[in-house]
């Protein structure tokens, strides 16, 4: 995680006033954002080595896994690393 959010907070505030915001420490949430990565990788691991799967089949998934990397690219912000951050393509073929 970048430096700069290091002990950070992410305030969710609803657009009702009536209602209480909710605070959540960044590094929870990031270390969330990275577990869904990791998993992602893994599925995508998966997908490519399964002798089950049709090619298309594959190429399939591989695309909406490529969607989902895209998604995320929001949360680019709190990485430290360029090498670490969501892309919008797969990380293996």
């Amino acid at each position: 995680m970048a430096d700069k959010w290091k002990g950070g907070v992410i305030i969710l505030k609803p657009a009702d006033s009536n209602l209480a915001s909710k605070e959540i420490p960044i590094d929870t949430f990031f270390h969330k954002i990275v577990m869904l990565r990791d998993r992602l990788r893994v599925m995508e691991q998966k997908i490519n080595s399964s002798k089950e799967l049709a090619e298309q089949d594959k190429i399939d998934l591989q695309q909406y896994i490529t969607r989902c990397y895209g998604s995320l690219t929001t949360f680019n912000v709190l990485f430290k690393n360029n090498s670490q951050q969501f892309k919008g393509e797969t990380t293996s073929k």
